[in-house]
């Protein structure tokens, strides 16, 4: 016990003298109220016209836009085989980009022109003109855009896009075409 505190005394002294040469060694003869101070402004704080960015923004949202509605416009016609009103898979491409421009947009209308050849009755084309317009429709829908957002309707064999009595022209004009609103 006695040996204990013996080396505890030295250990405390021990503590004392270095705490002492560390406090000594960090001592200086320079006063802070002596130390000059730097008491000019910047210059840009002096000028009173605000400071001009050269960094040029860019509108993000518009960027896209333009790019979906640039990838929509490209496919605006689908395609159709002789009495049906089934679309094809490889128009999907086009139908996303449509939707996809749509459902970005939702101010966006469409309307859908279904078309028929001139084979059959002007009653039976404009159903299955119409049966062809909403077949659009639904992928669309499917595909992310409101229904809301678009219109069918029917021209039957009224409007071909090719003149023409063999399948070269009829082929053609067994259409939906997608309109802006």
């Amino acid at each position: 016990m006695f040996a204990q505190s013996i080396l505890s005394r030295r250990l405390g002294l021990s503590a004392a003298v270095a705490v002492a040469a560390l406090a000594t060694g960090c001592a200086s003869n320079v006063k802070l109220h002596d130390t000059p101070v730097e008491t000019r402004t910047p210059a840009a704080a002096e000028s009173t016209q605000p400071a001009q960015s050269s960094v040029a923004t860019v509108d993000l949202a518009a960027q896209k836009n333009a790019e979906l509605l640039a990838a929509a416009q490209k496919g605006r016609v689908v395609y159709f085989d002789f009495d049906s009103f089934v679309v094809k898979d490889e128009f999907r491409p086009a139908l996303e980009a449509n939707a996809k421009y749509l459902a970005n947009n939702k101010k966006a209308q469409i309307i859908i022109d279904g078309h028929t050849d001139e084979r059959g009755s002007r009653e039976y084309n404009l159903a299955l003109g119409q049966k062809r317009a909403e077949a659009v429709q639904k992928a669309l829908v499917a595909l992310g855009a409101a229904d809301s957002q678009l219109e069918s309707v029917s021209y039957g064999k009224e409007r071909p896009a090719v003149e023409g009595h063999n399948e070269a022209a009829w082929s053609k004009n067994r259409r939906a075409e997608l309109k802006d609103r």
